[in-house]
């Protein structure tokens, strides 16, 4: 049992070390002897737990980004309450954490998007299962602001959708290392005007 919660504890110490590593230097930047001398283990230890530093990744993006982009973009916004407050404060939040983090280097699925595109397929269906998942869950998330009269019925969900997942790649990327304070707080003074704007309206009688 102590041999097992061991080997467990050590391995997630690994995802953890591989994950800092390649979303700070990118995949392709970060060997396998890099991530060894980070975490002081032999390759013996590496190769028993995974098969390649492609397995390495497969297993992070099961383990942590799934973990991460749920818990900061997903799981805020599953409730019944007016989604387009759900959604101003789950953006509120997401990057407010990017502003207070001195080792920023973007949207950690959106970097890893941009490096693996065209180069590694099977990676790639990997983080765009993620990337599907998010805009599914946005898109029920609309769906019932609307069903609940929170958000115009006329509004097109994947439309929306499709517009608010670009913005905060994009704002995310525009953050790193340029005034990040700042261009949160205009971001989030546009995303309440947009807001606004679909918002159902009261029915004058």
């Amino acid at each position: 049992m102590e041999k097992s919660l061991k080997r467990m504890a050590t391995l997630q110490r690994m995802l953890n070390t591989g994950l800092e590593l390649f979303y700070k230097n990118g995949f392709y930047n970060t060997s396998v002897d890099d991530i060894l001398k980070k975490l002081s283990l032999s390759k013996g230890a590496f190769y028993y737990h995974f098969e390649s530093k492609e397995d390495f990744f497969r297993q992070i993006t099961q383990n942590l980004i799934v973990k991460k982009v749920y818990s900061m973009l997903i799981e805020p916004i599953e409730s019944h309450e007016n989604t387009l407050i759900l959604l101003e404060d789950c953006f509120d939040n997401a990057l407010e954490t990017a502003v207070h983090n001195e080792m920023d280097f973007g949207f950690v699925l959106s970097n890893f998007i941009n490096e693996f595109n065209g180069k590694n397929p099977e990676i790639m269906k990997y983080l765009n299962d993620i990337l599907k998942v998010w805009e599914v869950n946005l898109i029920s998330a609309i769906q019932r602001g609307k069903f609940n009269g929170h958000i115009d019925r006329h509004v097109d969900a994947e439309g929306v959708a499709l517009f608010l997942m670009s913005s905060f790649m994009g704002i995310r990327t525009l953050m790193v290392e340029t005034a990040p304070s700042a261009r949160k707080y205009r971001f989030m003074a546009q995303i309440r005007q947009y807001f606004k704007a679909i918002e159902a309206k009261p029915i004058n009688i």
